[in-house]
């Protein structure tokens, strides 16, 4: 059975293109699915026909999300925003959550994942472990705890685990139906999931970079969730 397995991708508001990293692509294809990169829509059919042509999401990384969509103003250390990519994605999120799709949220994707629940994020992260490493995007960075009898840990096989890490928004307070799955030594949420759907997941590192075995098994489980 074919698993096609939609990304989400970036848009290049200088350049006038949409582009996303291929270690996506190349993870996806390893754990046995077929990845449909979807652009940006605002036309709600054509978000209805990426849903109906999909069996599971990976909402990638990229950009800040705007914080006008869980009430606040912006603060001076918010990055750019792609105001856009928020509504498609935040739309393509309530069919997720209404129609129970195996989602995976990678950074960003994360932040997607949360606000659409109705959480809240942290703008620009300040003091504490550095959460924007400058090293080799494969370098396992700083150590996450993950949380026993969570469906990651399930996954990582793990309580600690030593990630990469390229952020500066976090998960400040969980959306509505999501628990807190793992952390960093400082405190900063790492993880998130849904304790209402059967594979909503969100994490803050970039697992498509790394090459260790927990990686494979994150891919892997998004795969076999969306074949069933």
């Amino acid at each position: 059975m074919t698993v096609r397995i939609g990304i989400t991708c970036s848009y290049d508001q200088a350049g006038n293109y949409f582009y996303l990293r291929s270690a996506y692509v190349e993870r996806l294809v390893r754990a046995g699915a077929t990845p449909l990169i979807l652009v940006p829509a605002s036309h709600e059919p054509v978000i209805f026909d990426y849903v109906e042509s999909c069996d599971g999401f990976l909402l990638a990384g990229g950009g800040d999300v705007d914080p006008v969509f869980w009430g606040k103003e912006p603060e001076p250390g918010l990055g750019e925003i792609d105001p856009a990519r928020d509504q498609f994605e935040l739309k393509l999120m309530q069919y997720i959550l209404s129609q129970d799709i195996p989602t995976l949220g990678i950074c960003r994707g994360a932040q997607v994942i949360n606000v659409a629940a109705g959480g809240s994020l942290f703008q620009d992260l300040r003091g504490g472990v550095c959460h924007m490493q400058k090293a080799p995007r494969a370098h396992p960075f700083h150590d996450i705890v993950v949380k026993r009898g969570t469906k990651l840990y399930e996954i990582m096989g793990a309580e600690v685990v030593r990630v990469n890490t390229f952020h500066h928004q976090a998960v400040a307070e969980p959306g509505r139906n999501l628990a807190v799955s793992a952390v960093a030594r400082d405190g900063v949420i790492e993880a998130i999931e849904s304790t209402k759907h059967r594979y909503l997941l969100g994490i803050q590192w970039h697992p498509e970079y790394m090459t260790n075995l927990a990686s494979d098994r994150l891919f892997a489980s998004l795969v076999e969730a969306a074949r069933r």
